[in-house]
């Protein structure tokens, strides 16, 4: 993971324009030059985050970093709109999203981004907090899908589902607990599957939102499976579904 630390390392990267996923600053640590920080990233969009002190020295590496991390990213995140723009220009298909629900293994986003690209989604939204970055990490994970695939990031994933809602999109939560197969739900209307995250699901607010909730059915002593292959499963049954729609 490409990281700057210090605070005139980091300032000057903001000012020459360097692309970050996000600048991470030590809980309690507040000063002008902390603040210019903040501005100038918060001007160019990039997240800012604060944490304990013990997670920068991991962030960093080392405990010489005066508070302020800054993770390179691999690249710029895109926008709802840019998501929708594409799903309405790709002819014939309906549109197809992803909303992840605090996905934090870099390994397990890379992974998604890919399955994605693969089934023909156009797009997935990520919040700024609480989930995995569009880091060096993640491309490499990606296997080199993250180049072709909008990802969005957004403050407000409920407020996201519900402008998706408004734009006709109906939402399709994983959930292990669902009593209804994720093969009961139609596909083939424009459709953003929702994703919990690793351990945790659904979150209670985000869960409410869909408009269906489903789940896997296993056998065994297996419940759940991984995000990433849970997500791949729930995508080609659209793909299978669209295609089957259209002979």
């Amino acid at each position: 993971m490409d990281r700057f630390t210090g605070i005139h390392a980091v300032r000057e990267a903001l000012e020459a324009g360097s692309s970050f996923d996000r600048i991470v600053i030590a809980k309690g640590r507040q000063d002008s030059r902390i603040e210019d920080i903040v501005q100038l990233a918060r001007a160019r969009g990039i997240a800012v985050r604060f944490e304990d002190r013990a997670q920068l020295d991991r962030i960093a590496n080392t405990r010489d970093h005066q508070g302020v991390v800054a993770i390179a990213a691999a690249r710029s995140a895109s926008t709802l709109e840019d998501i929708l723009e594409r799903a309405n220009q790709s002819k014939g298909q309906q549109g197809l999203i992803v909303l992840l629900d605090g996905v934090e293994d870099p390994h397990n986003l890379g992974a998604i981004i890919r399955t994605a690209l693969a089934s023909g989604a156009h797009g997935i939204v990520i919040p700024e907090r609480r989930a995995a970055g569009l880091t060096d990490t993640v491309a490499r994970a990606s296997a080199g899908a993250l180049a072709h695939l909008p990802i969005a990031k957004v403050t407000n994933l409920v407020r996201t589902m519900e402008e998706l809602k408004e734009a006709g999109y109906w939402l399709v939560g994983l959930d292990e607990h669902a009593e209804k197969s994720y093969t009961e739900v139609d596909y083939t209307t424009p459709t953003g599957v929702v994703m919990g995250g690793e351990g945790s699901g659904l979150h209670e607010l985000t869960r409410k939102r869909c408009d269906f909730v489903v789940s896997l059915p296993t056998t065994g002593p297996v419940k759940s499976l991984n995000v990433s292959v849970a997500t791949g499963v729930v995508l080609f049954e659209a793909r299978r579904q669209r295609h089957a729609a259209k002979r």
